[in-house]
Formats: C-alpha cells, structure tokens, sequence
C-alpha cells in the first residue's frame, strides 16, 4: 500500500530532474496596453531547492484574473508575467531549512505576486510559507479553485469582522465562489445568514443550501430593497457584519445600467448596519461623504477594505504598496 503510493511521486521526480528545460505559460502586453497575448516559454530546470523554498510538481493549477492594474501600480510590469497562481501538488524536494514540507506531501498555496515561476507549469518552486497541506478527500482541482477564495471568505470574515456565534451577516452575491465559501464559514462560526441572489438560479441555489439561510433577497428584477428586508429580519437593529460584491457610488444617472439593478447603493450599506457593525468591502474606490461618515460615527461601526493580494506581498512590496 504505502510502495503504491510513493513510487509513482518517485518516479515523476526521477523524470522532472532528468529534463533540461520545461514549457511555461506567460501573458504578453501589447505596446499600447490594448491586447494581451498568452505564449508558451521554454524555462531552464530550476536551480537547486535551498533555505526555506520547496519544489513543487504542480498537479492542478487554477486561472485566475490577472490584475494588470496593480502590477502597474506595484511597478512589476515586465514584458512576460508568469499565469497562474492558485496551485496544489506534490512536493518533490524541499530546503535545508523547510519546516513545515518533506517530500510527496500534497499541498495547496497561492504563488505570490513577484513569482518567476507560472503555476501553469510542470514543476515551480516557491517559499514554504505560501503553502499549506492539502486535505487529503479534497481533489487537486478543488484545492486549486477554492484556495484563493477560501484565504478571501476567511480573511473577511476572520481578520476584519471578527464573525462569532449569534452574529448576523449579509453576503452579497451568495452564490459567486466568493459567497458560497463565505456563507459556510459563517453558518460553521453560528451566525445567522442573509444573502442576495442576482438570478432565479442563484436563488434557488442558495435556497438548497443546507442549514438554510434567514432570508435570501432576490435582487434580479430590481425592485427588492435590500436595507429594508435586512431590517426587517433583524427587527430593526440592522446586521452585525456586511460582505459586499461591491457598491453603487452615485445616483442612477450617473451608473451603468448594469451596476444599478445588482448592487446596492452606498447609502443603503450604511443604512442597514447595526451599532457597532463591520462593513467589508471589495469597492477599491469607496468614497464616502461627511454624511456618511457621521452616520457610521453614531453607530460605532468600521469600514475595512477587502485586498486580497495583501497576504501575498512579501515585506519589500508591502512597504511599496503601503
């Protein structure tokens, strides 16, 4: 059984060594920042595993949306960015001064921003402190795909809200992988759920879910009030915790047809929030006004903004960004 198990890992690592160079996928912009073209590139086998870096077969990798805006703003614009980054696979060496790897362990990380190396690729290497075990019913492509989402649905409502047992917490959008992952994570802290449904499948989905949610608000035709239904299911003290999918800034002249029927406004966030109640939000471009600063004011409440990459700057960048 246990021969069964390692021997393949064992032959797999014999056969990445012997290998010179190995294809890996790059994205390419164009001179006018207008197109971008994917290319495959040959890649030198990569150097010796030493310090705290493990090597890595990848075994599923996930595609994620590449933000050229903050790699931009992060001054790492190059001619070739390495694809992919949420990864799971197999360990095949580690460094002298790994602590957490040894060989043919599978696990599952998110390569950070700087990385040489595209997850789409045979083998990477990467710091072991971008890494986790994977569990072990868990398949790679799963592990692959909820990662990142997983690290942002816990980094919301772990971090900055501090979601605990009679909480009551609005997820907008429950049926995006962001509001899935976030749903069940309050349902296992003990918070009661309310959430939103952009489409008839969405919420029929979510009405599937199981423990069920308090309430599920359809907002697909346009004419639900969000703040309104939170309140009334709260008895009027507003919810504890708000995860939005992002917000309506201005008045209906001013949005995207699109953005006026799914998102709620600003003023209706605020509004249906409880004394002392946390606002996270993925709006890069929140601006609030004096009004509505004085409103959270009376509540006691906190806004916290949702940056996922944070967790994937080493200090260098982090200071840059900050």
């Amino acid at each position: 059984m246990l021969y069964g198990q390692i021997c393949p890992y064992d032959k797999q690592r014999k056969t990445l060594e012997r290998r010179g160079t190995m294809k890996g996928l790059y994205f390419q912009k164009s001179s006018t920042n207008e197109e971008i073209t994917f290319v495959f590139q040959e890649r030198e086998n990569l150097p010796v595993t030493e310090d705290n870096y493990v090597k890595l077969q990848v075994k599923a990798c996930a595609l994620s949306q590449i933000n050229t805006k903050l790699l931009a703003e992060m001054k790492m614009e190059k001619e070739f960015f390495p694809v992919g980054r949420e990864i799971a696979g197999i360990v095949l060496d580690v460094g002298n001064k790994v602590s957490f790897f040894q060989p043919d362990d599978e696990v599952v990380g998110i390569l950070p921003l700087d990385s040489e190396d595209p997850g789409l690729c045979e083998v990477v290497r990467v710091h072991e402190h971008y890494l986790v075990h994977k569990p072990e019913k868990v398949t790679w492509t799963e592990a692959a795909g909820t990662i990142r989402d997983g690290v942002r649905a816990y980094t919301a409502l772990h971090y900055l809200s501090h979601l605990s047992s009679g909480k009551s917490v609005l997820i907008m959008d429950g049926a995006s992988a962001l509001g899935m992952i976030a749903i069940q994570l309050a349902h296992h802290r003990g918070a009661k759920v309310i959430s939103t449904a952009g489409s008839l499948e969405d919420k029929q989905c979510l009405e599937r879910l199981r423990p069920s949610l308090a309430r599920v608000i359809d907002v697909s035709n346009g004419k639900a009030h969000v703040a309104e239904s939170c309140l009334e299911e709260t008895g009027g003290l507003g919810v504890d915790i708000v995860l939005d999918a992002g917000v309506r800034l201005y008045s209906k002249d001013d949005e995207p047809a699109v953005k006026l029927q799914l998102l709620p406004h600003k003023h209706d966030i605020i509004t249906l929030l409880g004394v002392g109640g946390h606002w996270v939000t993925t709006e890069e471009n929140l601006q609030l006004d004096p009004p509505d600063s004085h409103c959270l004011f009376l509540k006691g409440a906190t806004v916290a903004f949702l940056n996922d990459e944070v967790w994937n700057l080493s200090n260098v960048q982090q200071g840059k960004y900050l």
